[in-house]
């Protein structure tokens, strides 16, 4: 007889991971035995420090929030667990009590997944524990809690110097050149002239790899005239090889490099000698995949003189990113690394620049990176927004003075373009003689932006309030913030017109609960994440910390979360609106990535029903910050 409740459970696992990457008999065992249940909106499904449960969880229908609980006993939100999304799995990785709380965020239906048949059908599956671990990192780490932090990213996942590659599988090359045992080693050399190899495999009948020849025994054992060249190959070549599987990570791989002292390792169908060669490993193709990892990149960008060099370190980071996503790394973690990796190639850019010109700056400066590069929210490549500040000079100088920035500055922003960064279409850059001032001529323009508030300058304001120094003369920044943050203590006018900027985009749905789209031109019937969704969030945290006079936090989430610190009251709303920017941001990024683009506009049809309930769920939050600023700035009538 079918059981048709766990053909529906194993149809709804299979598309998502790490169930994905089951067999289909296997998943269905596992749908077999699986139980369903039902959550009223404040139930609690499992509490810190509760004996862990034989099951972990899936998320059907609804949404399951984690908490931590601090040492006062308040709870802090830290995940929303949305359809697909695996949970509380501690017990699965560690058999750990739980650190966490888990709630219904709102009326839900969850899969209990049985530990134990899990892993009995998941016990040789490397690719399923690879994505647990990370899964468990991400919704065990705590931001309240530096010792937690700590702890799990040393024992589960890298920090910016040991990078997530060391976890990733190592890419082998497949079907390598071999020689069988009775060959000679000129018909062995001959082979590997013509495949431009620096290694062979010596098999047997079976293709069981029996030795290795490589370029040094050639040099060492034929060129100084130990052997002739006519000698078969069983007489130089090191045996036995050493072997793994397939599913070796690098960091097995260099761990066992180093340890025999070889550079190739064969990879067999069982990752003993005894079985058949189905692939060599070499110490480049370790080296190649470590090349792609934060530390890595960013050696490169120091080093690199030209900004052809300059593109293809940060191009690398793109497939840094993609890998991050894959894997489900927290993207707290990858906010961080891109933004190092973009102020970095902006640094340089600045140095190469600076070579370039005739003379040395004739006063300090300080490059001031805006928008999203100034929040450290930009993982695509997107537009350039930035601005210099230089040292008050005398009147007869100031010419000259600001014709040598701007022609530095045209040089900079030149080779970030080259290096992938388009142009400003509305001319927001350091080249733009109207950003690129003195500190003095800086402090009077912010002055007149909020002292005198009109449609220009809110628009203004959404950009350069989002500054960030990347390089030369900090102190200017700070000066300059200093100035700005003094002005805002004589007005709340200036807010009340940021708050009506903050709310020009309503809502994304409509009143059914529909996705409001474009509705003409090329962008007709495509959602706009951007516009619609993460603008009126950012728009509303730069408020909402200039009017608490908030400074050195420029990131939207980070933004929200010092809210939630500072406002205990409304905290949930803060921790929400925090978590909405993060998910919808990551949408972003991946619809970015598919398509090749900025990731902003959206076709709807091509979206799951999954991933539209998780956008529609990121927009509540939204709704409810928005009209909260309504009361908080008096915004009904303005």
């Amino acid at each position: 007889m079918k059981n048709s409740i766990a053909e529906r459970i194993s149809d709804f696992l299979k598309d998502f991971p790490p169930f994905n990457l089951l067999k289909e008999k296997h998943l269905f065992e596992i749908a077999t035995d699986v139980n369903i249940i039902y959550l009223e909106k404040g139930d609690t499904l499992y509490k810190k420090d509760e004996v862990y449960h034989e099951y972990f969880y899936v998320v059907r229908n609804g949404g399951v929030s984690l908490y931590h609980h601090d040492t006062d006993g308040n709870k802090h939100m830290v995940n929303i667990n949305d359809a697909g999304d695996i949970f509380g799995v501690r017990p699965l990785i560690i058999k750990e009590n739980y650190k966490l709380t888990a709630i219904a965020n709102e009326e839900s239906i969850v899969y209990a997944i049985p530990i134990d048949i899990f892993q009995s059908v998941t016990k040789n599956n490397v690719n399923v524990y690879k994505y647990l671990i990370t899964s468990f990192a991400s919704n065990a780490y705590d931001p309240y809690t530096a010792e937690e932090n700590t702890k799990i990213f040393v024992d589960y996942l890298p920090n910016t110097s040991q990078d997530i590659v060391n976890f990733q599988t190592a890419n082998y090359t497949k079907n390598p050149v071999c020689c069988k045992e009775n060959a000679t080693l000129k018909e062995a050399a001959i082979k590997m002239s013509e495949f431009k190899i620096g290694c062979m495999i010596v098999v047997d009948d079976k293709k069981y790899p029996i030795g290795i020849i490589t370029s040094s025994d050639i040099k060492n054992k034929i060129a100084t005239g130990l052997f002739p060249i006519t000698t078969v190959v069983t007489n130089i070549m090191s045996s036995p090889v050493i072997s793994d599987k397939k599913d070796l990570t690098v960091a097995d791989a260099q761990l066992k490099m180093i340890k025999y002292n070889i550079g190739n390792l064969c990879i067999t169908e069982d990752g003993t000698p005894n079985s058949k060669l189905i692939g060599v490993l070499t110490n480049h193709d370790v080296l190649t995949s470590l090349g792609n990892n934060p530390t890595a990149i960013l050696k490169d960008i120091k080093r690199a003189s030209r900004t052809k060099t300059l593109r293809t370190a940060r191009r690398k980071a793109n497939g840094l990113l993609k890998s991050y996503l894959d894997q489900n790394i927290p993207l707290t973690h990858i906010i961080n690394i891109i933004s190092q990796i973009n102020d970095a190639v902006t640094m340089k850019a600045i140095e190469i620049a600076l070579e370039k010109m005739p003379t040395p700056p004739p006063v300090t400066f300080s490059w001031l990176a805006l928008g999203s590069q100034g929040r450290k929210e930009q993982l695509l490549f997107s537009d350039q927004d930035n601005a210099l500040v230089f040292e008050d000079v005398a009147e007869d100088k100031y010419e000259e003075t600001q014709n040598y920035f701007l022609e530095l500055s045209k040089l900079v922003t030149k080779s970030l373009n080259k290096v992938g960064f388009e142009y400003c279409e509305a001319d927001m850059m350091a080249s733009n003689p109207a950003w690129c001032k003195s500190i003095s001529e800086w402090k009077a323009q912010f002055r007149s932006w909020i002292m005198n508030p009109d449609d220009k300058a809110i628009l203004l304001s959404s950009i350069f309030f989002d500054f960030n120094h990347i390089y030369g003369n900090q102190n200017l920044e700070k000066e300059l913030t200093d100035a700005i943050y003094e002005t805002l203590g004589k007005t709340s006018l200036f807010f009340r017109y940021l708050g009506r900027d903050a709310l020009k985009n309503p809502s994304p749905l409509g009143f059914f609960k529909q996705f409001l789209v474009e509705q003409d031109g090329e962008q007709k019937d495509l959602f706009n994440i951007k516009y619609r969704a993460l603008m009126p969030l950012i728009d509303t945290a730069r408020l909402l910390v200039l009017s608490k006079q908030v400074r050195g936090i420029n990131n939207t989430y980070e933004r929200f979360e010092k809210m939630a610190e500072l406002e205990p009251n409304n905290k949930e709303l803060y921790e929400s609106c925090a978590y909405a920017f993060k998910a919808l941001l990551k949408f972003k990024t991946k619809q970015g990535i598919l398509h090749n683009d900025s990731g902003k506009l959206i076709d709807l049809e091509a979206l799951t029903k999954e991933e539209k309930l998780k956008l529609k769920r990121c927009f509540k939050p939204l709704h409810d910050i928005q009209e909260s600023l309504k009361l908080r700035f008096d915004l009904a009538n303005f």
